[in-house]
């Protein structure tokens, strides 16, 4: 059975797939097979080493990898990988704070704001501080608010280091806007990370509860992980130090997110006793390539040395253009295309072109069109960033969660009630002053001054809440979804528009 998983492994991938007890640092360079390597070693530990696969935690950067690594690793070792604990750093965090989150002061079932929500309530924030938002975009503002938790900066960790006025009025509006996360009943992403480092901090039993549980932690792209993942998976691994992660320094690119490239550097100095298991060898690329990204990341500072290598042999020479301006780079990319497809070498769909931002696909797309080559342009807003399916969600949130300020603002006038920025303003005002959360502010809207067409729009708004929230326990979550915008007129809106957008919004939202 041994045998089986280590079938066509080269010798570095074999020793860290079969490695016994204590730290283990696997330096992947890119194409390496380092998810082969994650998944047999995976299984290795099941089946060969009589690990429980509920003892496992296995953390990877996007959910399409983790569900990648589920699936690889169920045709390992069975259907039981389905409930295993292989998934992202939040979704891991969500599962530990649904159990806990009481003890931080929250409920069980916490909102989670997405990025363009927790811009959203920073902007609330930052209004009722009376701060320019010119000065202070919210945006910026939150991302700065991300680094700190980023970081792991307290509140009052923040406010101690603040020396400028930008910095002490950020500190402000941190703390207020933690204040009002709290107050919502909510998280957002960065919360979902560092409360559960807090729950660890705070209550050494839910720590030690974990510990027991997951007596090995495995962590792919270890280069990416901000200074609270790190702090997590040392907590975790500490007391039994049966701990691997992947990763390699060379492939760092999310400083900007927080990452730090020092977690996967100084990870021998945390557990100095760490087996290092290098993987140079490459699956993907020609050994041309690979001699040109081996003398680019050789002048990386702080790298541990590597020298990837291929079987493939030498490969085409790489051709690197300086073009004048954006017409002539548009210019040479269509002749170039045009020059693989001629005598039908390649097909139109073997080759892609990659630019860096949006931005650039405008010139492009032009000279494209003008030359009369197809394309099709790969990305757009995703499926639960748009606006209806945001507004639906926002429904089924207030109606589970109603002090949840963001989700009730967002749905209040959506469709028009007639219940206007000046009203939802005074409606503020009134919460603020009496220290109530926004809904029990619309519940008292004649005390906050209220008037006009608002005071009725409001009842049929709460009245439609009400409702929901009393079938909530017979009704399951797509009739409830349908009760809501059914009642509240958002599909008979949509259905009146008869325009060829509205019926794709309806599309997505029947979807």
């Amino acid at each position: 059975m041994a045998e089986e998983l280590i079938t066509g492994l080269n010798p570095s991938q074999e020793d860290a797939v079969l490695h016994d007890d204590g730290p283990l640092l696997i330096i992947a360079g890119a194409g390496s097979g380092k998810t082969r390597v994650l998944t047999h070693r995976i299984a290795h530990l099941i089946r060969e080493r009589g690990v429980s696969p509920f003892e496992i935690l296995a953390i990877t950067f996007t959910n399409k990898a983790a569900q990648e690594m589920k699936t690889r690793v169920g045709a390992l070792v069975g259907p039981v990988a389905e409930k295993m604990w292989v998934s992202t750093f939040h979704s891991a965090c969500v599962r530990i704070l649904r159990r806990d989150a009481d003890r931080l002061g929250f409920p069980s079932s916490f909102t989670i704001y997405d990025q363009a929500d927790a811009v959203r309530l920073t902007g609330y924030v930052l209004r009722d501080l009376n701060l320019d938002t010119k000065k202070f975009p919210p945006r910026t503002v939150h991302a700065t608010i991300s680094a700190a938790k980023n970081d792991y900066l307290t509140v009052a960790d923040y406010t101690e280091a603040a020396h400028t006025i930008f910095e002490r009025k950020i500190a402000q509006v941190y703390e207020e806007y933690q204040a009002r996360l709290k107050k919502a009943g909510a998280m957002d992403f960065d919360d979902l990370l560092f409360n559960t480092v807090e729950l660890f901090v705070r209550y050494p039993d839910v720590l030690e509860h974990y510990q027991r549980r997951f007596r090995h932690v495995l962590v792919d792209e270890y280069q990416d992980t901000n200074s609270v993942q790190n702090a997590m998976v040392t907590m975790l691994a500490q007391d039994h130090r049966q701990v691997c992660v992947v990763g390699d320094g060379d492939q760092s690119i999310y400083r900007f997110r927080g990452a730090d490239i020092r977690n996967i550097l100084e990870f021998e100095t945390t557990f100095p006793d760490t087996t290092v298991v290098l993987l140079e060898q490459n699956y993907r690329s020609t050994q041309t390539v690979l001699d040109a990204a081996n003398s680019v990341i050789s002048n990386n500072e702080s790298r541990k040395p590597k020298e990837l290598w291929t079987e493939k042999g030498g490969g085409e020479k790489i051709t690197r253009y300086f073009a004048d301006d954006e017409v002539d780079e548009a210019q040479w990319v269509a002749h170039e295309l045009a020059r693989l497809h001629e005598g039908g070498l390649h097909r139109w769909s073997d080759m892609a072109v990659f630019y860096r931002t949006n931005a650039q696909s405008r010139a492009l797309e032009e000279y494209l069109v003008r030359v009369n080559i197809p394309y099709k342009v790969i990305g757009g807003t995703r499926f639960y960033d748009r606006r209806e399916v945001k507004d639906a969600l926002g429904y089924l949130k207030a109606v589970v969660n109603p002090v949840d300020e963001v989700s009730l603002k967002r749905i209040l006038n959506v469709p028009k009630r007639g219940v206007g920025d000046s009203s939802v303003g005074r409606l503020d005002q009134w919460a603020v002053a009496n220290g109530v959360p926004f809904i029990d502010a619309l519940r008292h809207h004649d005390g906050a001054g209220v008037t006009g067409r608002a005071p009725k729009g409001i009842d049929e708004f709460l009245e439609l809440l009400d409702h929901a929230t009393e079938v909530l326990d017979s009704t399951g979550p797509a009739d409830m979804l349908r009760l809501l915008l059914d009642r509240s007129g958002y599909l008979a809106e949509l259905e009146e528009e008869r325009s060829i957008e509205a019926e794709g919004r309806l599309e997505n939202l029947a979807e």
